[in-house]
């Protein structure tokens, strides 16, 4: 990871990650407004992106959907809205993580690298299925290339934190993954209380994979416990 788009309306939030980010060896990009950001994004495709939620010309959630509609760059929110519904919003529509203001630049820059071994982090492939395909409702999952296609032959695109959840899942039919694990394996160790993280990713996956969301037959959740893949 190397070029990170950091979208905030506020000048000196700006300035103090740019010469932050600049001195750990990131290319750094910036915006003030939702439109800017948009336009850099698919000018110059960032490898991440650090996106306030309090734009002056949109509302983040809406820059969130706009760049989901053709990237699964990983999104950090960096965002005043302390309320559990607005973390949820900007979490069901696509964004990784999520920063509250005021925040210290050292927690950032952990969040960042939280995301960073995400996408880097070799499969666990010891103990998974012996083919790398996996069936998912009318989905075939090829694990090997990170593609899932519809039988219809669409393809459906994921994010790098999507992938870590199904694939910790797929990679182990039938078994029961704790939430515990999920967090630790996919977000990391500073993560294992974000249950919330958990409930949302997993409804993002049903929405995309099962015929009836509401009532999931392969992505099964264990209430108070964790969940599993069943074939």
């Amino acid at each position: 990871m190397n070029r990170i788009l950091v979208v905030d309306d506020e000048p000196q939030i700006l300035r103090a990650l740019r010469i932050n980010l600049r001195a750990r060896g990131y290319d750094v990009a910036v915006a003030a407004t939702g439109t800017a950001a948009l336009k850099a994004a698919a000018s110059h495709p960032p490898d991440l992106v650090v996106l306030d939620l309090g734009l002056p010309d949109l509302d983040g959630v809406d820059v969130i959907r706009g760049l989901r509609g053709w990237t699964s760059v990983p999104i950090i929110v960096l965002s005043g809205r302390a309320g559990s519904n607005d973390k949820v919003t900007a979490l069901d529509a696509g964004a990784d993580d999520y920063v509250t203001k005021p925040f210290g630049v050292d927690e950032l820059l952990a969040r960042i690298r939280a995301v960073t071994r995400r996408l880097h982090t070799a499969a666990d492939t010891t103990d998974g299925p012996a083919s790398p395909l996996v069936r998912v409702g009318r989905h075939t999952v090829n694990l090997a290339d990170r593609v899932v296609t519809r039988d219809d032959g669409a393809d459906v695109r994921l994010t790098p934190t999507q992938w870590g959840v199904l694939e910790k899942l797929l990679r182990h039919p039938g078994k029961l993954i704790t939430q515990r694990q999920l967090l630790h394996d996919v977000w990391g160790p500073e993560y294992q209380n974000e249950t919330g993280y958990l409930r949302q990713y997993m409804a993002q996956l049903r929405r995309k994979l099962e015929d009836d969301p509401a009532r999931p037959r392969h992505l099964i959740t264990e209430p108070g416990m964790g969940y599993r893949y069943r074939q």
